[in-house]
């Protein structure tokens, strides 16, 4: 088994890795030991620096173009580095410009604000995947009665998630049991959430007549008809991602925007980093798309006090400023699991 080339890095190696990283995230342009001196207010000569660079680059940790005397990180390197910075994190996030409080239960106009403002301090693609369908809430129901035969029941769920099932019966439907199962379905299930079993007994009530009974569990697949749908996934930033990319970055994200007409891949990586209340970075190869391969994503996810409900993200090239990414995933995390809390507590 080959060994870590982590192993007994020195206090210095890491903080010259550091300084490698920052510059090259800053500037685009690889790195000499002159320059460290220089910037880092190093107490040991060039030379040191170079030797001490060398040993980094044989740990697989930086490598240098062509024949350039300097220095980039590597997919590794950014790893590390990244690493060091979320086992540094203060447990509490920092404060994010993100206000929620004005969207009452609107669960999907808080997902597109949040992507929105991530996206507009990044700089970056931000990602947002929505709770799982099963947990998302009734908003509002209607039974239309499309002609004498056939009947039409939409349900909106809070994430902004839509169902239709179109029934035709074998006889002419009473307008008056179209409109009393419309009102029915709405005092009884709105703020319900689905995949429950209280939805469930709402739809099989014993003290409804036959005829009632019939009629709702005719329009009941549009419920299952909604929880197989695919997870919805929310993305801020994308319309003027080409416009502010650095040239070397634009091959990446016309890969990425390609990649986001494939959001089933987007929400499986999303969905493997989904541990409770912490950060994630996963960088080129952990993303395991080849869209991806010189890109990373930093994350976190949100939810409840004791179950992720999905998690916020930034996509950008491996170059990135790590340490504000994570802080600002933290912080806009913080917010959504504030907000869906209260609108979760209240049902």
């Amino acid at each position: 088994m080959a060994s870590d080339p982590t192993t007994n890095l020195s206090d210095r190696q890491r903080e010259l890795l550091a300084l490698v990283i920052e510059e090259y995230v800053a500037t685009g342009q690889p790195v000499g030991s002159r320059y460290l001196v220089e910037r880092g207010s190093l107490s040991v000569s060039p030379s040191t620096v170079r030797n001490e660079l060398a040993d980094l680059e044989s740990r697989g940790l930086l490598t240098h173009p062509h024949t350039s005397a300097g220095r980039v990180p590597t997919e590794q390197g950014y790893r590390l580095y990244a690493g060091g910075i979320l086992a540094r994190q203060d447990p509490r996030p920092g404060t994010f410009p993100l206000d929620l409080s004005e969207l009452r239960r609107e669960i999907d106009s808080a997902l597109e604000a949040t992507t929105d403002a991530l996206s507009r301090v990044s700089s970056q693609l931000a990602l947002v995947s929505a709770p799982p369908l099963e947990t998302t809430l009734v908003r509002h129901i209607e039974v239309l009665l499309l002609n004498p035969r056939t009947v039409m029941a939409v349900v909106i769920t809070s994430t902004g998630g839509v169902a239709k099932s179109v029934v035709t019966f074998d006889d002419a439907v009473d307008a008056g049991l179209a409109k009393w199962a419309g009102e029915y379905l709405n005092d009884r299930l709105t703020g319900l959430q689905m995949g429950t079993s209280r939805l469930r007994r709402e739809l099989e009530d014993p003290s409804l007549s036959s005829g009632e009974q019939q009629f709702l569990a005719a329009l009941k697949p549009v419920f299952t008809n909604l929880l197989a749908a695919e997870q919805r996934l929310y993305v801020g930033g994308a319309a003027g991602l080409l416009d502010a990319a650095r040239d070397d970055e634009l091959g990446i994200y016309r890969h990425v925007l390609v990649t986001l007409e494939r959001r089933a891949a987007l929400l499986e990586i999303l969905g493997e980093a989904l541990d409770p209340r912490r950060a994630f970075v996963r960088v080129g190869g952990e993303l395991a798309h080849p869209a991806f391969q010189d890109a990373a994503l930093v994350g976190a996810t949100y939810g409840l006090t004791n179950r992720p409900l999905g998690a916020v993200g930034l996509l950008g090239p491996a170059r990135m400023d790590y340490d504000k990414a994570i802080r600002s995933v933290r912080g806009a995390a913080q917010e959504l699991s504030r907000f869906v809390e209260e609108v979760y507590e209240d049902n």
